[in-house]
């Protein structure tokens, strides 16, 4: 990821409750801002391990966190105070106007920039509201995108080991 590029917005459930978090790269190194529910932190972030890394905060504190699990069966953070359970959940929201009717298209968009490990739909499948169509990767995190509604696959946008940014449209379901 550039530096200065925004990482994108994802909805978070830690220890059971609903958290907005986004991600953004300062620099070519480690500086990262993350902004929590609004609030914003600058912190460095070094990986000490498969899945693990240490975070130093502007007051000096320093933080281990390392993380288990997929996004179908939820992640575990393992941190110095215990571990918390974290989940990747959607926001639901009123319909927007221009959002695609019922009937009409549907966009699998990816919910921040990732690497697409598998692509599990294909043109002319038949889907269900809910079934796995893509999965990508972003931070060493899979997340399995799912058909928004029963449907056909009527394209798809992207292979296996494509980058793309968030908002990407990946697939399309008629």
């Amino acid at each position: 990821m550039a530096a200065g590029v925004t990482g994108g917005t994802i909805h978070l459930e830690i220890g059971g409750r609903l958290r907005q978090v986004s991600l953004e790269r300062l620099d070519a190194g480690n500086r990262f801002r993350f902004t929590i529910d609004g609030r914003t932190l600058e912190v460095s972030a070094v990986r000490v391990g498969a899945g693990a890394w240490s975070f130093l905060l502007p007051d000096g504190s320093q933080y281990r966190v390392a993380v288990t699990g997929t996004a179908a069966a939820g992640f575990t953070a393992h941190l110095s105070s215990g571990d918390v359970a974290v989940g990747l959940t959607r926001r639901h929201s009123r319909r927007r106007a221009d959002a695609p009717d019922a009937s009409g298209p549907a966009r699998v968009e990816s919910p921040m920039p990732a690497r697409v490990v598998r692509v599990l739909g294909t043109v002319g499948q038949r889907v269900r509201a809910g079934q796995g169509l893509v999965v990508v990767e972003a931070m060493k995190m899979e997340n399995e995108l799912r058909s928004p509604r029963d449907g056909v696959v009527a394209d798809v946008l992207v292979g296996e080991g494509a980058s793309v940014e968030a908002g990407a449209v990946l697939m399309i379901v008629e």
